[in-house]
C-alpha cells in the first residue's frame, strides 16, 4: 500500500483551488491552440528570448555570468507537488502537427532568501500572463513579489523569472503556467509512437523522462533531487485509455467529446520517472497480496495472441521475491508494464508504470526463443528491482548513476533466478557483464565509476553516463553481499550519495559475527569508485610472489587520468590449490608473498574461483602449462573454464603472455560441450576474425575453427535426433546456436545444406513466419542470417516482406538482424538507406541496423562511408533516438590499419563543428582501440597465421 502523506490545510486549499480549475482553464486554451505550431522549435542553441519571444543572438564562446548560465538548479527554491493537466492530440491538426496542451501549477518553498524563480523548461510555447511566461501566487495569504521580466534561456533549457523583491525563505508559493507542446515522433519527453492495426494507423501518445525530458512535458524543476508529489490529470478521447504512475480514481465524460481521467497522487518521486500515456491497448491483469493490482498493456492482438501472459506470469514471483529481499513492501497500489511500438531505451522504469520495447515484454510461445523468454524475465527483473532501489531511493546526481543501475543489473539475476530457477541465471552473469565491463574498463579512456558532479553538467554529459561501467562495473562489487534494507529504510522518498551506501555496508559489516575486512568499507570500496581501471595479479607459484598492476589493454597508452589511489586496489582473492580451496586472501599492496601458493611438481594453483573478483590473473609459465595440461586431459577439473580463456586473450593483448598461448586454451575445445566456456572462447576468437577476415590469415583460422567447432555439432546433432528436438538444458538450447551458426560459418559439412533447406522450406510456404516444425525459434536468427548469406535478392526480398508483415516484434526483429548478412554490396546499401526512412525502419531500431551491417565483413565499409556521408543529417536525425556511442564502437571494431586510423581522425576533425553528442568518449575509445590494433596486429600476424596453419592440420 502506499504511504499516507499529510498537508497543512492551507496547501491543501491551495491544491483545491488549482484542481478545480484546470480542468475549465485547459479546455478552453486547448481549443484556441489546435491551430497554432509550437514556435520555439526554430530557436538558436544558444541564447535567450525574451516575453515578446524573440531570440536574442547567440554568445561565442558561452561564458556563465548569470545563475541560469549554469545547468544545475540553484538550491534557493524546493518544489512540494505539482498539479499538472495535459491534453494530447491523436490527430494531427490543420498545420500537420500533432500537439499537446497543457496547465501546471507547482507548489515550492523557498529555503534561500532569491528574487529569481529558475525552473526547466524545453521547447514549450508558453502562454503569457500581463507580458510574463508565468504567474505566481502565494499559498496561505503569502504576499507575492511582482514579476519584473521573464524569458526562456534556450542553452540551459530555462524559464527564468526575475522579481522586483524577494521570496521570503520558509514560505510556499504556487507556479501556474500554460502551454502547448508538439508531440513529435523523437521518442523523447511527452512523444508520439505509431503503429498499424488491420492497415489503419494508430496513435499513442506515450513519454520518457529519462534523463532530462521531463521539461519537454511542463515547466519542472528537472533534477532527481528534487522529489515531490504529482498530481496527474490527462483529457484523451473516450475511445482511449490513459495510463500515469498512480492508479485513476476518476474519468469522467465532459461536454466536449473526450474523457477526463485523473491519477491518485503519487509517492513523493523524481521528475524523471514520470509517465504518461493515452492509447487504445488492452490488458491482462492479475491481483497480488495486498490487493496490489498488476496489469500488462500492449496492442490488442499481441493480448489477443497471448504474448503478454508470460510477462503477467514472472511478475507477480518477482515482485514477491524482491518484497522479502528488500524486506520492504511494494510501494506502490499498482504495477503496469506496457509494450510500446517506438521506444529508444530497452524498458523504463518509471514508478508504477514501466514501460518497455515490445522485444522486452512481449513472449509468443509458439513464435519465440528461449532467448526471447529470457530477455523477457530479466529486463521485468531489472525494472522492478529499480522500484525499490532507484525509485524509493534514488540518486542525489547522475554523476552517480552506478548507485541505481549497477544494483539493479545484480539483482535482476537474483530476480530472474527466482522466477526461472532451473535456467541456473546466476552463471551467466560472468558473461553478460563480467567480460563486457572488462572490456571498456581496460581502456586508457575509461573512467571511474563514479565521477565528480561538477564532471557531469549538461544533457550530453548526462547521457554518457549510461554505459557499460555504470551498468556492470558495480555489479562485482556487490556480489560480495549486501544488505539493502537499512539503507532503504533510511533513505526512502529521499535521495542519496554513494557515501550514504558505505556507511550502510559499513553498518552491515560490523553487525554480522565473524565479517572481517582489511579496512573500511569507504576506504576499500573508494580504491574501485573512485579510480578508473582494474589489476591484473600474477601469481608466481615458484616463490609464492603475488603483485598488482593496472590493467591495460594497450600498455604503451598513456593513462593521463591521476589517481589518488596510485592504480592500486583492496583485491579479495579466492583461490584453490590442486583442487582444494583455500582462505580467502586479500592483495592490500602491489607486491607481497604468500607461501602457501608456492607448489611445487603436479600442484597447480587457481585464483579468482568463480570470478568472485574484479581482476584478471596471470601466473608463472610452469603453472600455465599445468592448467593447460588439465585442460585437454580431465577440463571439468578447472571450474572457471571461461574466465581462463577470457584471461589468457586479454592478457596476450596487453603483450603480458605469449598470443600462443592464449590460443592454446582453445585447443581442448573439441571435448567442451558447455555453453559458458564455448562463449567465452567464441567471444575472444571473434576479435581474431574481426582482425584477419581481410587477410590471408582468416583461410587458416576457418580450418581450424572447422575442426574444434565440428565434434560440438555432430553432438547436437545426435541429441536432438537430427536436429527434430530442442535440447532439454537451458544452456544446452544456446550452445546448439553456437555450433551451427560456427559450423556454417567455418565451413562444416552439411551444415549450408541444412539451412538452406529450412529456409527454402519456409519460402515455399511464405505464413508472416515460419512454421514451429520447419525452424525451431531458437535457430531462427542462424538460419535466417546464414541463409540469406548464402542466398541473394531472392532470399533478401522474402525476408523483407516477412519483416513488413510480421506481427512478433521478436520475429521482427530477428529479420531485421538477419537481412544485414548479405553480401551483396548494393542490398546493404539500400538497407542503409531504409535506416533513414522511419516509414522503412523505425527510428528506435535504426542504430542497431546500422550496427548490424557494420558487423558483416562485406557491410562494414559501406557503413563507414554512409555514417561519414551523412553524418551531420544522423546526427540531428538522431538525437534522441540514436545510440551514437554504440553506433562509432559498432563501426570501428574491425579497424586495424594506419589507413582507418587517420579516417578516424579526419572524420573528428571534420566534423568538431557538428558534435558527437553521447559519442563523444566512444570516438575517444575508438581512435585508441584501432592505435592497439595496429600494433596488434603488426606484432601477432606472423606468429598468428603460423599456429592456425599448424594446428588446423
Amino acid at each position: 500500500m502506499g504511504k499516507v502523506y499529510y498537508v497543512s490545510k492551507n496547501v491543501g486549499l491551495g491544491l483545491l483551488v488549482l484542481a478545480a480549475t484546470a480542468l475549465a482553464t485547459i479546455i478552453a486554451l486547448s481549443i484556441a491552440y489546435d491551430k497554432e505550431r509550437a514556435k520555439n522549435r526554430d530557436k538558436p542553441e544558444d541564447g535567450t528570448s525574451d516575453s515578446t519571444g524573440m531570440p536574442t543572438p547567440p554568445t561565442t564562446p558561452f561564458i556563465p555570468k548569470e545563475p541560469w548560465d549554469h545547468y544545475r538548479l540553484p538550491e534557493s527554491l524546493v518544489p512540494v507537488s505539482y498539479n499538472v493537466t495535459l491534453w494530447p492530440r491523436l490527430e494531427p491538426n490543420a498545420d500537420g502537427l500533432y500537439i499537446f496542451t497543457g496547465h501546471s501549477a507547482v507548489v515550492f518553498r523557498c529555503v534561500k532568501e532569491t528574487d529569481l524563480i529558475i525552473i526547466h523548461s524545453n521547447k514549450l510555447n508558453l502562454t503569457t500572463f500581463n507580458g510574463h511566461h508565468a504567474k505566481l501566487s502565494g499559498l496561505g495569504g503569502a504576499a507575492v513579489p511582482t514579476i519584473q521580466k521573464s524569458f526562456l534561456i534556450v542553452k540551459t533549457e530555462y524559464l527564468v523569472l526575475q522579481l522586483r523583491s524577494r521570496l521570503a525563505v520558509g514560505t510556499s508559493y504556487v507556479l501556474h503556467t500554460e502551454f502547448l507542446g508538439e508531440l513529435a515522433d523523437d521518442l523523447e519527453g511527452f512523444y508520439r509512437s505509431e503503429y498499424t492495426d488491420d492497415g489503419m494507423k494508430r496513435v499513442v501518445a506515450t513519454s520518457q523522462m529519462q534523463a532530462t525530458y521531463a521539461r519537454k512535458a511542463f515547466p519542472c524543476f528537472d533534477e532527481p533531487a528534487m522529489k515531490a508529489v504529482f498530481n496527474i490529470t490527462i483529457i484523451h478521447n473516450s475511445a482511449t485509455v490513459a495510463l500515469s504512475n498512480g492508479r485513476d480514481i476518476d474519468s469522467v465524460i465532459d461536454g466536449v467529446p473526450v474523457r477526463v481521467t485523473t491519477f491518485e497522487p503519487t509517492e513523493r518521486m523524481s521528475t524523471y520517472l514520470l509517465a504518461f500515456i493515452v492509447t487504445d491497448f488492452v490488458n491482462i491483469q492479475s491481483t497480488q497480496n495486498s490487493n496490489l493490482l498488476v496489469r500488462i498493456w500492449a496492442r490488442r492482438k499481441a493480448i489477443n495472441d497471448r504474448q503478454g501472459d508470460y510477462a503477467l506470469n514472472v511478475t507477480g514471483p518477482i515482485l514477491q521475491f524482491y518484497e522479502r529481499y528488500y524486506n520492504a513492501s511494494y510501494p506502490l497500489s499498482k504495477s503496469d508494464q506496457i509494450a510500446l511500438p517506438d521506444f529508444n531505451a530497452g524498458a523504463m522504469e518509471n514508478w508504477g508504470l514501466v514501460t518497455y520495447r515490445e522485444t522486452a515484454l512481449l513472449y509468443d510461445p509458439i513464435m519465440s526463443s528461449t532467448g526471447n523468454k529470457e530477455r523477457v524475465t530479466t529486463v521485468i527483473s531489472h525494472e522492478l528491482a529499480h522500484m525499490w532501489f532507484g525509485n524509493l531511493v534514488t540518486l542525489q546526481w547522475w554523476n552517480d548513476l552506478w548507485l541505481n543501475e549497477g544494483f539493479a543489473s545484480y539483482v535482476e539475476y537474483l530476480g530472474a533466478d527466482y522466477a526461472e530457477p532451473t535456467w541456473k541465471i546466476k552463471d551467466q552473469i560472468l558473461l553478460y557483464d563480467v567480460h563486457k565491463v572488462f572490456a571498456v574498463d581496460a581502456l586508457a579512456s575509461s573512467h571511474p565509476l563514479s565521477r565528480r558532479e561538477d564532471e557531469v553538467n549538461d544533457p550530453a554529459q548526462i547521457s554518457e553516463m549510461f554505459n557499460t561501467i555504470s551498468y556492470s562495473k558495480i555489479l562485482m562489487l556487490f556480489i560480495t553481499g549486501f544488505s539493502s534494507q537499512s539503507y532503504l529504510n533510511t533513505f526512502a522518498f529521499s535521495n542519496t550519495v554513494y557515501t550514504d551506501l558505505w556507511d550502510h555496508l559499513q553498518q552491515a559489516v560490523e553487525n554480522t559475527p565473524g565479517m572481517h575486512l582489511p579496512d573500511t568499507v569507504h576506504n576499500i570500496m573508494n580504491h574501485w569508485t573512485l579510480q578508473m581501471g582494474f589489476p591484473v595479479v600474477t601469481i608466481d607459484t615458484r616463490t609464492g610472489s603475488i603483485t598488482q598492476k593496472h590493467f591495460l589493454l594497450d600498455p604503451e597508452s598513456v593513462v593521463d587520468r591521476p589517481s589518488q589511489f596510485n592504480y592500486t586496489w583492496f583485491v579479495p582473492v579466492k583461490w584453490m590449490k590442486t583442487g582444494v580451496e583455500q582462505q580467502q586472501y586479500w592483495l592490500l599492496q602491489k607486491t607481497d608473498v604468500h607461501s602457501l601458493m608456492r607448489v611445487s611438481g603436479e600442484d597447480w594453483v587457481l585464483a579468482n574461483i568463480n570470478v568472485s573478483g574484479y581482476f584478471r590473473v596471470n601466473y608463472d609459465l610452469d603453472n600455465w602449462d599445468r592448467l593447460l595440461s588439465l585442460l585437454n586431459t580431465d577440463h571439468q577439473v578447472i571450474i572457471n573454464r571461461a574466465q581462463i580463456i577470457d584471461d589468457t586473450f586479454n592478457l596476450a593483448r596487453a603483450k603480458i603472455i605469449h598470443t600462443t598461448l592464449a590460443l592454446r586454451t582453445t585447443k581442448y575445445l573439441s571435448n567442451e560441450r558447455e555453453y559458458i566456456p564455448w562463449e567465452s572462447a567464441l567471444r575472444n576468437l571473434d576479435y581474431y576474425i574481426l582482425m584477419f577476415d581481410r587477410t590471408e590469415v582468416y583461410g587458416a583460422l576457418q580450418a581450424y575453427l572447422k575442426k574444434q567447432i565440428q565434434p560440438l555439432f555432430e553432438y547436437f546433432k545426435i541429441i536432438t535426433a537430427d536436429w527434430t528436438r530442442v535440447p532439454t538444458g537451458h544452456t544446452d538450447q544456446y550452445n546448439q546456436i553456437n555450433a551451427v551458426g560456427m559450423a556454417c560459418s567455418m565451413g562444416v559439412e552439411g551444415c549450408r545444406e541444412l539451412i538452406q533447406g529450412w529456409y527454402r522450406q519456409w519460402m515455399k510456404n511464405p505464413h508472416p513466419s515460419p512454421s514451429y516444425a520447419s525452424i525451431h525459434p531458437n535457430l531462427k536468427s542462424t538460419v535466417y542470417c546464414a541463409a540469406i548469406a548464402f542466398g541473394g535478392v531472392e532470399e533478401w526480398d522474402f525476408a523483407w516482406r516477412m519483416f513488413k508483415n510480421a506481427t512478433l516484434a521478436s520475429e521482427a526483429s530477428r529479420l531485421r538482424s538477419a537481412m544485414a548478412c548479405t553480401k551483396v554490396p548494393w542490398l546493404l546499401n539500400r538497407y542503409l538507406d531504409y535506416t533513414l526512412d522511419p516509414t522503412k525502419i523505425r527510428k528506435q531500431d535504426a542504430t542497431s541496423t546500422i550496427q548490424y551491417i557494420a558487423r558483416n565483413v562485406v557491410g562494414m565499409p559501406l557503413a563507414w562511408n554512409f555514417v561519414r556521408a551523412k553524418w551531420s543529417y544522423i546526427f540531428q536525425y538522431g538525437k534522441a533516438s540514436f545510440s551514437f556511442s554504440n553506433l562509432i564502437h559498432a563501426i570501428t571494431r574491425r579497424f586495424s590499419s594506419e589507413f582507418e586510423l587517420q579516417e578516424l581522425k579526419k572524420f573528428k576533425e571534420d566534423n568538431l563543428h557538428v558534435g558527437f553528442g553521447s559519442a563523444t568518449l566512444a570516438l575517444e575509445q575508438a581512435i585508441e582501440k584501432t592505435t592497439a590494433n595496429i600494433k596488434w596486429v603488426t606484432e601477432n600476424k606472423a606468429q598468428v597465421l603460423k599456429w592456425f596453419t599448424e594446428e588446423s592440420t
